[in-house]
């Protein structure tokens, strides 16, 4: 298989994969979570967990767990929270989980989720530790928007980190957002509420960026040549993505046709 050709597959299959959620939204979820700095863990442990939003691609309904509202419930002031945090984050897994079982048949969509330091591995992997319940997610459920908007704009799409730098472009708001950096000095300084505003802000987005991507008005850094590659095949995927190009192609066609049956019939 050529580099181009490989190029238009990755590209359409994300693309169809984006118009899926879409066409199937009641069963589709956005996720995302805020935990502990793994940079700043010494010992090799997994972060702890703070926060999980989860929200509905249909309604625009947002479910969420959180340590500090399970402490609420429980009575224990925000500045006990440390001290209790293993009981209280057990019992947010256990909720969570309870939710994912559930929806176990729902679309999963999330950001960067992929691994045991930050992912849907590492929920598990804190539960376990935990010993709160677990329910499985079925690979084939999971989606990273990460990767689908490489695989349908190329790498160069936007500057890193790219989703900060995709919400500058598109002039997406984030209020509420916090960076990597700022939110872990708010676990530091037991900020809790301030990480899971975050949390919420953050599917949030993602919703306003798959919802772009899906209506064709994301911008990005990508040239056609990133997304479509320069060969017959490449223009006749863009022609079939963008009216006008198929109206420019049909016109160039044409336009070729009554040139060449000029020269024929000149020669002849």
């Amino acid at each position: 298989m050529s580099k181009t050709l490989r190029r238009i597959k990755t590209h359409r299959k994300a693309k169809n994969i984006i118009n899926s959620f879409y066409d199937n939204d009641p069963l589709c979820l956005l996720i995302h979570y805020s935990c502990e700095s793994f940079y700043e863990i010494k010992d090799g442990k997994t972060p702890r967990i703070t926060s999980i939003a989860i929200k509905y691609l249909n309604t625009g309904q947002t479910k969420s767990f959180s340590i500090h509202k399970i402490a609420e419930l429980k009575q224990i002031p925000i500045d006990q929270i440390d001290n209790n945090y293993d009981k209280l984050e057990k019992k947010m897994l256990n909720k969570f989980y309870k939710f994912v079982k559930k929806h176990k048949d729902y679309k999963w969509i999330h950001w960067n989720m992929r691994d045991i330091n930050y992912g849907f591995e590492a929920l598990k992997y804190r539960a376990s530790i935990l010993g709160a319940k677990k329910s499985n997610i079925k690979e084939e459920n999971k989606f990273d928007l990460a990767r689908l908007l490489i695989d349908k704009y190329g790498k160069g799409y936007s500057s890193h980190p790219r989703l900060p730098s995709i919400l500058e472009m598109n002039n997406i708001s984030s209020k509420h957002w916090l960076n990597g950096n700022a939110e872990a000095k708010a676990f530091e300084d037991k900020e809790y509420v301030k990480l899971h505003q975050s949390t919420l802000a953050k599917v949030d987005v993602m919703e306003n960026i798959l919802k772009t991507t899906a209506e064709e008005n994301l911008k990005t850094k990508s040239n056609l040549r990133d997304i479509y590659g320069i060969n017959p095949q490449g223009l006749f995927e863009l022609a079939k993505d963008h009216w006008l190009y198929s109206l420019i192609l049909i016109v160039f066609s044409t336009i070729l046709g009554i040139l060449i049956t000029n020269w024929i019939n000149g020669s002849s």
